[in-house]
């Protein structure tokens, strides 16, 4: 397992992508529609998956590494655990296209953040980039209300905001270690699908779709790309990461024939736009 480390950053991050791009093709396959069964499912595998982990990467150090995140770890998995809840019920009442379109917000919200809570300045690039990404938003929100798909958008905006957060919680304390943060998120959420889950009776299929999306789809994804970022330079890492946008809808069309209406790839070309803006900002900032 040591050997993950030598791959290079880029590669991980674009297999971390893609492996994330396959969570709404996954839900659409689940027996049941019940969203807290769905994320119990998937947080248990998840659990797992990033136990393993742990014990292969940490060995004996495992329990003093999670010991270590202390508090910190604790908020930050507790924010993060928002993002799982909230990615079962946007992919239960929206298309899969506009959640990973919002998804991919969270360079945005990165910044705005920033600027609030460490009171980073924001370029005039940067600037322009968030109000064009928050177009895309508006007219992906504003069709919704009509097509009845708002629910899902709404609470497809908890994903990039709990996500940024995180970030923050992060940047404020630099020696966290991601890893147990997402373990204790992992914990949070199976705390939450097992309070609301209305029956612990589930069907083989639902309990291998469970295990996809919390294995191969989430601790490989996320995984891949904590590991990938720490040699891949930051405008990089979010350009890699349109793979998750770009393939997500890919499956559902391919396999389930799902096709989002128009507005839905107007306004997630338009955030899509923003993001490269954002990214040529990053560009500058580093070679100053």
């Amino acid at each position: 397992m040591q050997s993950i480390y030598k791959i290079p950053g880029y590669i991980l991050i674009l297999f971390g992508g893609f492996c994330l791009s396959w969570g709404g093709f996954i839900v659409r396959l689940f027996e049941t529609s019940n969203a807290w069964d769905i994320l119990l499912l998937r947080s248990i595998f998840f659990f797992i998956g990033v136990s393993i982990f742990l014990f292969i990467i940490y060995k004996k150090d495992s329990v003093k590494t999670v010991k270590d995140a202390g508090l910190i770890g604790l908020l930050g998995g507790f924010v993060m655990s928002f993002s799982y809840a909230a990615f079962v019920f946007a992919m239960l009442n929206t298309t899969v296209a506009n959640v990973l379109f919002i998804i991919s917000t969270q360079t945005i919200f990165l910044a705005l953040f920033g600027f609030f809570y460490l009171k980073e300045k924001v370029s005039l690039i940067g600037f322009f980039s968030i109000v064009l990404a928050m177009s895309g938003i508006g007219v992906m929100i504003g069709d919704s209300i009509s097509s009845g798909t708002l629910f899902g958008n709404l609470v497809a905006l908890i994903i990039p905001i709990s996500f940024s957060t995180l970030i923050m919680i992060i940047r404020k304390n630099p020696n966290l270690d991601m890893v147990p943060a997402i373990w204790y998120a992992s914990i949070f959420s199976i705390i939450y699908g097992a309070i609301m889950s209305q029956s612990f009776h589930f069907s083989n299929n639902d309990i291998l779709m469970g295990f996809f999306l919390g294995v191969p789809q989430l601790a490989f994804g996320f995984i891949c790309i904590t590991i990938g970022s720490r040699t891949t330079r930051s405008v990089t890492i979010g350009l890699l990461m349109l793979t998750e946008t770009t393939f997500g809808p890919l499956w559902v069309w391919i396999f389930l024939n799902e096709i989002p209406p128009l507005s839905v790839f107007i306004g997630g070309l338009v955030i899509i736009l923003a993001l490269i803006l954002k990214s040529f900002d990053k560009i500058k900032a580093e070679q100053n």
